[in-house]
């Protein structure tokens, strides 16, 4: 798999996968953590899940500012991990929210989410500007051999890219079995069992706002193995069990963060070196090459920003996985053996078995002569994830479900004869993982291939931004969920994908003449290089 490909891409994905595996330990569970342990509403602890995850991709192109101004990216990197591990040390702390110290614990859970931000910042983006750096090494030695070799070694930039990205998922594939199993063996320890419903009706008891949903608890606190006579005693203890379980699911997360902190640094020395070439080499250009350096930048900079904005509209719609499709998981899916949560492992499980059969069709029309640009690959895309959720629309359709508050709202009995089966929940992420695999890695290749070699970091840190606009608007997707019938909540998000995939094939020629243009263009060092 790696043969063809740069030294140091194995220990870059490998770092990544550590880093990657423990923050899927938490993504998985965020929004659902949020509603157990501090009785949020699913819009509030939506909105707080998508201001997270706006948070680091906007603190990517901090971290991607530093790195390129130090061009000390290997530095950068390491500290991202630090301030990650901090960050998870601080949500492993088990203690049982209260009326009294609510508000308290939870600024202190949104400053753990802060750390985690600040670190993956300074972590993500510059990781793959690394692994960018490396096909640039990478296609500077294959052009002394020859043109042929040369347009051979840029073609596997995207297949790099995969591979990074193939790795990505497999950290993402087992992290979201942590905090479930975790927080089902720390309930059965202490005699309960899990149920996805009672944490939110345990909170409304304790606020005395439970209401006509009293016989629903009690149903439930007798079936998980609690008194049900005693609610006042069982439900903040179900509460403290229920999200200590989770609490301890992010030491997993710190010892990742330390494993791949130990990874990247034995490997240094395979990664490129940025800030030593720039004092080794000094280059001179005339004003006219000036002039045009500048004007290429600026229509390379035009291109990067419009992939930018239509990914904007994929992270928004593909993102809902952690937010709105995991509580249709929790609510509409037959899920009472199988945590809501644990639906999240699809998505990677999916990655990794397609990755291979994408490459190569990619592959096949390369071979005919006939290959798929990056900007059509990623229209293709957009156009996917509209069909997941125009099926996932046409399922809730025919079954007539109402909004999430008028479904949850009826009786237990009524609602298990209502609920999909798990089938239903595994194709829509097959559509989306599909779409996901036509554009976030090539997405990233597009970012190395078109950035500006002083500006990679920000460069990267800019695609994660972009991602980081459409996390913004995450929280419009459980808002949906809640008060509208729920196939006008899938509508949108294909109507969202159809229009962004019309916009990128509108642009698919201009850029994919730009692409071209940077990969026929040698490095436009002069002759009279001076050490």
């Amino acid at each position: 798999m790696f043969k063809n490909h740069p030294k140091g891409l194995l220990q870059a994905a490998f770092s990544n996968m550590g880093e990657r595996f423990g923050y899927y330990i938490m993504n998985a569970v965020l929004a659902l953590f949020l509603c157990s342990k501090f009785g949020l509403s699913d819009e509030t602890s939506g909105l707080i899940a998508s201001l997270f995850l706006a948070a680091i991709y906007v603190m990517s192109l901090v971290g991607g500012v530093i790195a390129d101004r130090t061009q000390n990216y290997q530095r950068t990197i390491e500290s991202g991990l630090v301030v990650m591990a901090l960050g998870y040390v601080a949500l492993s702390i088990p203690v049982l929210a209260t009326p009294e110290n609510n508000s308290y614990l939870l600024a202190f859970t949104i400053f753990a989410l802060v750390l985690i931000a600040v670190g993956n910042g300074l972590f993500k983006g510059n990781l793959q500007a690394i692994v960018g750096q490396m096909y640039d090494d990478f296609e500077t030695e294959a052009a002394k051999v020859s043109p042929e070799r040369l347009k051979w070694a840029q073609g596997q930039r995207d297949a790099g890219f995969q591979i990074f990205y193939v790795f990505i998922n497999l950290g993402a594939l087992a992290a979201p079995f942590i905090a479930p199993v975790l927080r089902s063996w720390w309930l059965g320890r202490n005699g309960l069992t899990y149920d996805a419903a009672l944490p939110q009706l345990c909170h409304k008891y304790i606020n005395g706002t439970i209401g006509d949903n009293l016989g629903n608890l009690q149903e439930l606190a007798t079936k998980v193995g609690g008194n049900s006579a005693d609610l006042a005693s069982f439900c903040p203890h179900y509460l403290d069990v229920f999200n200590t379980g989770v609490h301890y699911s992010f030491i997993a997360s710190v010892v990742t963060m330390l494993i791949s902190l130990i990874i990247f640094m034995s490997s240094k020395k395979l990664f490129p070196m940025p800030g030593k070439k720039e004092q080794i080499v000094n280059v001179e250009y005339t004003d006219e090459e000036k002039a045009s350096m500048a004007k290429e930048i600026k229509q390379r900079m035009y291109a990067l920003f419009a992939v930018l904005g239509i990914s904007v509209f994929f992270w928004f719609s593909f993102h809902q996985n952690g937010q709105s499709l995991s509580f249709f998981a929790r609510d509409f899916v037959n899920t009472d053996s199988v945590a809501p949560e644990i639906w999240q492992a699809v998505n990677p499980f999916f990655v990794i078995s397609l990755t291979p059969l994408i490459m190569w069709v990619f592959a096949y029309f390369t071979k005919k002569g006939k290959p798929i640009s990056t900007p059509r690959k990623i229209a293709y895309g957009m156009g996917i994830a509209g069909f997941a959720y125009l099926f996932l629309m046409g399922f809730s359709l025919v079954h007539n479900y109402p909004s999430a508050e008028q479904f949850t709202s009826l009786e237990p009995a009524v609602r298990a004869t209502m609920k999909a089966g798990p089938m239903m929940l595994i194709l829509t992420y097959f559509f989306l993982t599909v779409a996901e695999l036509f554009i976030s890695p090539l997405g990233l290749s597009f970012v190395s291939k078109v950035a500006p070699k002083n500006l990679q970091g920000l460069c990267q840190g800019l695609w994660l931004g972009a991602t980081a606009v459409g996390n913004g608007f995450l929280w419009i997707g459980p808002l949906m969920y809640n008060k509208w019938p729920i196939w006008t909540c899938w509508l949108v998000f294909a109507i969202v994908c159809f229009i962004s995939m019309v916009v990128m094939f509108g642009m698919v020629k201009w850029l994919e003449l730009k692409q071209n243009q940077q990969e026929k263009k040698p490095t436009p060092l002069k002759s009279g290089l001076r050490k």
